[in-house]
C-alpha cells in the first residue's frame, strides 16, 4: 500500500512541477527599437517599457530585414516570469522589410 502511495505522490509531483515550464504564449505590437545581432535579440516597447525578445536560432538569418522604427506584430512564447521572451513569428504592419511576415520558419 505504502509503494502505491509514493507511485502516485510522484507522478502527482511530476505532473505538478511539468505544468510550471510551460510557455505562454503573448503577443507585442511595438515599434522595432534596436536589433541586436550580436547578441540575438530585438528591443522593443510596450506600455511606456522598453525590453529585449530573445531570436530564436531559425529566426537569425532574417532578424536584420525587420526596420527599426516600424511596428511589427511579434508573437513569443514566455517560458517563466523573469526568462527573456522568445520570438515565434513576426508581422511588419510598417516599414520597408524583405520579411514582412515570419512565420516561425520561414520569411515569406
Amino acid at each position: 500500500m505504502l509503494t502505491v502511495r509514493t507511485i502516485l505522490l510522484a507522478a502527482l509531483l511530476s505532473i505538478g512541477l511539468a505544468g510550471t515550464s510551460l510557455a505562454v504564449e503573448k503577443s507585442f505590437y511595438s515599434p522595432v527599437i534596436f536589433v541586436d545581432v550580436e547578441n540575438h535579440r530585438v528591443l522593443i516597447s510596450k506600455l511606456g517599457g522598453v525590453f529585449y525578445i530573445d531570436v530564436p536560432e531559425v529566426a537569425r538569418p532574417h532578424m536584420e530585414k525587420l526596420p527599426v522604427s516600424g511596428l511589427v506584430d511579434f508573437v513569443v512564447d514566455v517560458a517563466n516570469e523573469g526568462d527573456m521572451p522568445v520570438i515565434k513569428t513576426w508581422k511588419v504592419k510598417s516599414g520597408e522589410s524583405t520579411c514582412m511576415y515570419f512565420n516561425g520558419k520561414e520569411c515569406k
